[in-house]
């Protein structure tokens, strides 16, 4: 199996990996998920580790990616999850409840009530009551948050740019494609699992 193919069964019978396999060996030199799926193939041979290949990487580069894009952030002394909640109230251009940014940006409501207080300190967001059930709260961008937003938008893109440069477009192309329907196929499961 190599990189670029995916997943192998090796010779189809016996679940016996592909010994001719060059994911060990990428164009740019050895990932550390092709020497954990070598080290793991060591000790179970008799396994397919082809899913460790795919969500091992995707794994890995989430990290690398959240490392590298939360330099502009960080400039602005925001993390990412508070951007996350920022970005979220500007794109929907409405207030939302802590519920619905909770959904929005896949955090729990703790973290989310832990986050808006910290923004509401720094008068990025501010939040107002329900005035037919006190205990609905609707939380919107200030004048500053959104010019923080908008400030911090285009660098951070720019920089998502530059580390994702060394893609051709048809490449990003068809990685934007093959995860998004990995995502959408995974959201479907989910949302199956919970109802």
């Amino acid at each position: 199996m190599t990189a670029t193919q995916g997943p192998s069964d090796g010779d189809g019978l016996t679940g016996t990996p592909d010994t001719s396999s060059t994911a060990d060996t990428p164009v740019s030199g050895r990932d550390t998920v092709a020497e954990v799926v070598r080290q793991w193939r060591a000790v179970h041979p008799d396994l397919d580790t082809g899913p460790m290949e795919i969500i091992g990487r995707i794994n890995r580069c989430a990290a690398l990616f959240q490392q590298a894009e939360d330099a502009p952030l960080r400039r602005a002394g925001l993390t990412r999850p508070e951007f996350d909640l920022l970005g979220a109230l500007r794109r929907t251009g409405h207030e939302l409840t802590p519920s619905e940014l909770a959904r929005e940006t896949f955090s729990s409501g703790a973290a989310v009530t832990k986050r808006l207080k910290t923004l509401t300190e720094r008068g990025l967001v501010e939040r107002r009551g329900d005035t037919r059930d006190r205990r609905v709260a609707h939380v919107r961008l200030t004048d500053a948050g959104r010019e923080l937003v908008d400030g911090i938008l285009p660098s951070q893109l720019s920089y998502e740019n530059a580390v994702l440069s060394g893609l051709g477009s048809g490449e990003l192309g068809d990685l934007a494609g093959l995860l998004g329907g990995l995502l959408a196929q995974l959201e479907g499961r989910l949302g199956a699992l919970r109802a």
